[in-house]
């Protein structure tokens, strides 16, 4: 395992425990805090992080990235997890309280094709 394989996959894994925090904490809270927000946003850069790192590791090995369901499914995941994390924290600086207890309803599905890539890759690198 090459050490830019290593670090992705630490990327990757931080990615899903922020995440999951940020999510989860949410719904439990019934709210989104500053420390949802935060999650929210670093799980994103994390994500992004390891994908960059995937894509240029899959390049390098002769595989291009190209437009396979898994990049596609990563490439659509990065994007709602950029568009949640926006709504996220507009929602939070309007302080409305419906939007703000109904929020998780969007965060939990974000999650949940979120969490479609991420078995998905490992998935794949399994079965090589």
């Amino acid at each position: 395992m090459t050490p830019m394989l290593t670090i992705a996959i630490v990327a990757m894994t931080t990615a899903l425990i922020s995440y999951t925090i940020g999510v989860w904490g949410e719904k439990r809270a019934g709210t989104i805090e500053p420390v949802h927000l935060a999650a929210f946003w670093f799980g994103l850069i994390c994500d992004t992080a390891g994908t960059e790192m995937m894509r240029r590791i899959a390049e390098s090995g002769g595989t291009p990235g190209g437009f396979g369901l898994h990049a596609i499914l990563g490439a659509l995941a990065l994007v709602l997890m950029a568009i949640h994390a926006v709504w996220a924290t507009v929602t939070y600086l309007k302080q409305n309280p419906t939007t703000l207890q109904t929020f998780h309803r969007f965060s939990l599905s974000v999650w949940g094709l979120w969490l479609l890539p991420y078995v998905g890759g490992l998935i794949l690198a399994n079965m090589k």
